[in-house]
C-alpha cells in the first residue's frame, strides 16, 4: 500500500517536473522578441484608440513609430507634449507641429434656413439621401441637425445648437471621427490659431442660395478680390482659405455681405 503511494506520487513529481522543462524550453524556444521601443511609445500614447492616426488604434500607432514608419507626432490627442516625449523615446528631434482642429462649414441654423416639409422619419443624417431633397431644410448642401457627428465623437467636442452642428475647438482632438461620421462632408480640420473659416458649403448661386438660406455664399467673390494674400479661391461657387498664404487679416470676414465667413 505505502509502495503504491510513493510510486504514485513519484509518477506524478516526475511528470511535473517533465512538463516544467519542457514548457520552460518551448517558452524560450518560441518566445516572441518585444521591441522595447514600441512598448515605451505605447505607455506614452494616451490609450484613447481612436483612430484618427490612421492606424488601428494606439498598439497599431506605437508599432508603426517603433518602426519608422509614422511620425514621433502622428498622434492627434496626445499633442505636442506627447510627441516630445515619444521623440526623446526615439532618440529624435520633436518638430513643433500645427494644432488642427474640426469645423462645421455650415452656418445654416433654424433661424437662416427653413423648413419645407414635416419629417417625421429617423433621425440620422445618412437616412437623408433617401428624403426628397435630402431633408426638410431649405438648403440640401448645409448641416441636418441630426447629429451623427456627436455621435462620432469620443471627446464630447461637437453639439448640434440650434439645427447645426457646432465644435468646440477647445474641447477637440482632431480624431476625425466626425468628419467621417458627415454624409454630406460638411466638416474638415482648419488651423487652431486661424480667424476665419467659410461657414457654407453650398454649391448653387446666387438666387437659388438666397431663397435657401439667409446667409449662403452667393458667390460675389468680393471675399477673393480683397484678400491681400491671395489665400482665396472658388471650388465650384464655394469659397476655400489656404491657411498657409492666410495671415489672419480678417478682410473676408469684414467684406462678405452674407455674412458666411466667420
Amino acid at each position: 500500500m505505502l509502495t503504491g503511494i510513493i510510486i504514485s506520487a513519484l509518477l506524478v513529481g516526475g511528470t511535473g517536473i517533465f512538463i516544467g522543462i519542457f514548457l520552460g524550453i518551448a517558452g524560450k524556444k518560441f518566445a516572441v522578441e518585444v521591441d522595447e521601443k514600441e512598448v515605451a511609445v505605447r505607455a506614452a500614447l494616451p490609450g484613447n484608440n481612436c483612430g484618427g492616426c490612421g492606424f488601428p488604434g494606439c498598439d497599431g500607432l506605437a508599432k508603426a513609430i517603433a518602426a519608422g514608419e509614422a511620425p514621433v507626432n502622428a498622434c492627434p490627442v496626445g499633442g505636442d507634449p506627447v510627441g516630445k516625449k515619444i521623440a526623446a523615446i526615439m532618440g529624435q528631434e520633436a518638430s513643433e507641429g500645427k494644432r488642427m482642429v474640426a469645423f462645421v462649414h455650415c452656418i445654416g441654423d433654424c433661424e437662416k434656413t427653413t423648413d419645407m416639409y414635416q419629417y417625421d422619419g429617423i433621425h440620422d443624417c445618412g437616412m437623408m439621401q433617401y428624403v426628397p431633397t435630402g431633408g426638410p431644410k431649405s438648403c440640401r448642401y448645409g448641416c441636418t441637425g441630426y447629429g451623427n457627428c456627436v455621435k462620432a465623437c469620443p471627446f464630447d467636442a461637437i453639439h448640434v445648437v440650434n439645427g447645426v452642428a457646432v465644435v468646440d475647438k477647445e474641447t477637440c482632438k482632431a480624431c476625425k471621427k466626425c468628419i467621417s461620421a458627415c454624409p454630406k462632408h460638411l466638416i474638415g480640420l482648419v488651423p487652431y490659431d486661424a480667424v476665419s473659416h467659410v461657414a457654407c458649403s453650398s454649391k448653387e448661386k446666387g438666387k437659388p442660395v438666397m431663397n435657401a438660406c439667409k446667409a449662403g455664399c452667393i458667390t460675389c467673390r468680393k471675399c477673393e478680390k480683397n484678400c491681400p494674400e491671395k489665400a482665396i479661391s472658388f471650388d465650384i461657387n464655394t469659397p476655400v482659405i489656404n491657411y498657409d498664404k492666410c495671415s489672419n487679416c480678417g478682410l473676408c470676414v469684414e467684406n462678405c455681405p452674407r455674412k458666411c465667413i466667420l
